[in-house]
């Protein structure tokens, strides 16, 4: 990972002294790089971690980057990991160029080390993250959405870039092609648990105010937890939830009296069920691949990703 940082940070270099300084804020406030350890440790687990694995977390990584400026743009959002996003700092227009920058950064990194396998994984994955956004806010408007939809977002939105990460690194070590498979639905499966524990952050506690936060419910986002409890309430309950995501998303009083409809619905209880059953099928694909160091910290990953606290 040290190797890797000190890569990442030689492909973000520019002449652009604004671009330049925006890189480096970048930099300076990266996440928990959970991603590029998902490539790694898929390459390692078939014995050959080499250059290509470093272009597949950079890409990687370049590419996930942009998804979060520009995402931050989409939600209005002006914190990313406690710190100011780009574009409270520097408004639409630069953070829009920013995310463009990126993109096209990692797709040009792949271009000049000829790696057209990998390149092909992860335009596939902007391709599919673009349609789930664009599926979420369309099924927003209409607040239709089923458990299948449900899934099919999700699977476009956040798992395909991780099972991005496990193909791309089982494709740089030159693994079989049905071992890439088996990595590319390993990885779909972990992306599914993900998101569903994050759906699940929505309605615990957060330390900071005391009380579950309702951001997904203010933003009109249907989630699991509320999918299953509008499936399991009369009619008469239903439309009332409906009605007030519709029309009282602000309100937090009508939104802490939704939080507690899914409670006593055991919508936190189906979704965490649904939650272990994808890491369940996760550590199933595993069960068929060599058995070594990189698999355990696979595993060690795994469980983060359903135990994590945020």
């Amino acid at each position: 990972m040290g190797l890797f940082e000190n890569k990442f940070k030689e492909s973000l270099k520019t002449n652009v002294s604004l671009l330049d300084k925006i890189m480096h804020y970048i930099i300076k406030r990266k996440g928990k790089q959970m991603r590029p350890m998902f490539v790694f440790l898929s390459s390692k687990l078939f014995n050959n971690v080499n250059e290509s694995t470093y272009t597949a977390a950079s890409l990687i990584e370049l590419l996930h980057t942009a998804t979060l400026v520009h995402d931050d743009i989409i939600d209005e959002s002006n914190f990313r990991r406690g710190f100011f996003s780009i574009n409270s700092l520097w408004k639409n227009k630069i953070s829009v160029l920013v995310g463009d920058f990126l993109l096209s950064r990692g797709l040009l990194l792949a271009v000049e080390k000829e790696e057209f396998k990998l390149l092909k994984i992860v335009s596939k994955a902007v391709k599919e993250m673009s349609e789930g956004e664009l599926l979420q806010i369309e099924k927003t408007r209409k607040l239709d959405i089923t458990e299948e939809i449900y899934y099919e977002i999700i699977k476009k939105k956040t798992a395909t870039l991780i099972s991005a990460c496990c193909e791309s690194g089982a494709q740089a070590s030159n693994a079989s092609k049905e071992d890439v498979k088996k990595m590319s639905d390993f990885g779909e499966k972990a992306g599914i648990a993900f998101q569903i524990k994050d759906d699940l952050f929505d309605y615990t506690q957060n330390p900071l105010i005391g009380k579950p936060t309702g951001i997904d419910i203010r933003e009109k986002k249907m989630t699991l937890p509320l999918i299953y409890t509008l499936n399991k309430v009369d009619d008469k309950t239903k439309k009332y939830i409906i009605n007030t995501i519709k029309n009282d998303s602000k309100n937090s009083i009508k939104v802490e009296e939704i939080i507690m409809l899914v409670k006593n619905n055991n919508g936190l209880d189906y979704a965490e069920k649904k939650m272990n059953s994808f890491y369940q099928q996760a550590l199933n694909i595993l069960d068929e691949l060599p058995n070594n160091e990189a698999k355990n910290s696979l595993i060690k990953l795994l469980e983060y990703v359903i135990k994590r606290e945020k």
